[in-house]
């Protein structure tokens, strides 16, 4: 049988093969020099250019991510305003899209007072003066990457890209600009500074679920956690004193040395939107929507939290009001017997609130109401969105894949849309929903049972 001219050089080592054989040796040699080839390439990746690169664990979040988010090119966004829960949102579009242009984003200013149109009144504060730089990057690993100014070489370099804005720029448009924007000669920049709007205008191209991953990784820092965790044990404090007095009486004849409270006594949380700016605005809202599901009046409130299905008392029900509240005594009379209300003036907090700017406040009383046994909301208020968006993480944490049909820890209930029993609607997040939409917005069309 010939031999093909291929294989005659193995002859010359001694090697006498056929035609198929020969082929495989062939094969192998060829393999073994790609693999020569390729593998320092390879290699660069986990070696000297993993300072550059952080991985993404799940390529499927993103548009258009191939690689990793490189840390050696960056995004800056502009100062984020507004309320708390809108900044939150903001922050989280601004790591989207840096995220999408494979970029880190380099360390945004908060706000530390409300949004007004004297931008010299706004009063700027760094973002980790509120949430923990380092255990962001630590929890988004490979997700979003947050970086520092004292990171780059050369600020000079930074190329501005208006964002656009009006009736005129849609989605389709900004996701356009987006990706040109994503290649060269883009990417030779080390900054690209976003400049114009609030980032939490900016359209939306991201799905509910990756926002809930960046809102998992903001965590607050230590000092403000700190006073969360003493506003929270005195209200364990007041509930256990109400069920063990409930306990002790002479009625039920028990011996309280017999029955000590080993358990974490429960508390409801309540988001109270009755502030007359609120109401003002709801009334306006439902005009425009021809919906009348989204004011709430007080004794509306009261008479739905009142009506909770399986709720036992006696139950402290906490309170998250305006601080132009905290001085109607009314917001405490009313309630149903069983349902002990407190408010942070009466709990005892209410110059420790005072001595926070306003972010910082609102950061207490959301971290209180996340962690409340209870949760009841307005489902047109972000604030009560993103605390039912982070109670539903909760239970996709715990293994829960869905809650139709079962009783599930933390719910979360929309006292301004009538549920069972003339009790406040179930509320659960859609975590399949493709924008944040709904909850940068509110709803009225929420979800009470849902695949996790």
């Amino acid at each position: 049988m010939d031999v093909p001219p291929y294989c005659k050089h193995f002859r010359v080592f001694g090697c006498h093969l056929n035609s198929f054989a020969c082929k495989c040796v062939v094969l192998a040699f060829i393999a073994l020099i790609l693999r020569a080839v390729l593998l320092p390439t390879f290699h660069n990746f986990g070696g000297a250019e993993q300072s550059k690169l952080v991985f993404i664990s799940n390529l499927s979040l993103s548009l258009g991510q191939k690689f990793g988010i490189r840390k050696d090119k960056f995004l800056e966004v502009p100062q984020i305003v507004w309320g708390l829960n809108n900044q939150k949102i903001a922050f989280a579009r601004a790591c989207l899209t840096a995220r999408f242009l494979n970029r880190t984003l380099l360390m945004p200013s908060l706000s530390a007072s409300l949004f007004y149109k004297e931008v010299e009144l706004l009063e700027p504060i760094s973002f980790d003066k509120v949430f923990q730089f380092k255990k962001f990057n630590s929890l988004c690993n490979g997700f979003v990457q947050l970086g520092e100014f004292s990171d780059l070489r050369n600020r000079t370099e930074a190329f501005e890209l208006q964002k656009g804005s009006g009736r005129r720029w849609t989605p389709e448009r900004d996701l356009y600009q987006l990706k040109q924007h994503n290649e060269d000669p883009y990417n030779e920049f080390e900054v690209i500074r976003i400049i114009g709007k609030n980032p939490f205008l900016w359209h939306d191209h991201w799905p509910v679920k990756d926002y809930a991953k960046v809102f998992e990784c903001l965590v607050l820092v230590d000092e403000i956690m700190n006073e969360v965790d003493k506003v929270v044990s005195r209200i364990r404090e007041i509930g256990a004193a109400q069920v063990r007095s409930q306990n002790e009486s002479p009625q039920n004849g028990i011996n309280p040395a017999e029955k000590p409270f080993l358990q974490p006594v429960p508390y409801v949380a309540v988001h109270m939107r009755i502030e007359i700016d609120w109401m003002i605005h709801c009334k306006k809202l439902e005009q425009r929507s021809n919906i009348s599901q989204i004011c709430s009046s007080k004794e509306e409130i009261m008479e739905r939290v009142g009506n909770i299905a399986g709720l036992k008392t006696p139950v402290v029900v906490y309170l998250a009001v305006a601080d132009s509240l905290l001085h109607d005594p009314s917001i405490l009379s009313g309630w149903k017997e069983g349902l002990i209300p407190y408010e942070k003036k009466k709990l005892g907090f209410e110059l420790t609130y005072k001595k926070f700017p306003y972010l910082i406040q609102s950061a207490i009383d959301y971290e209180v109401c996340s962690r409340a046994d209870v949760f009841v909301g307005n489902s047109f208020s972000t604030f009560s969105n993103l605390i039912v968006l982070d109670r539903t993480q909760k239970l996709i944490r715990m293994g829960v894949t869905s809650s139709c049909g079962v009783d599930v820890r933390w719910p979360s209930y929309a006292y301004n849309i009538l549920g069972e029993a003339k009790g406040p609607q179930r509320w659960m997040t859609n975590m399949s929903g493709s924008s944040l939409q709904a909850i940068s917005y509110g709803s009225n069309d929420i979800s009470c049972c849902v695949d996790l």
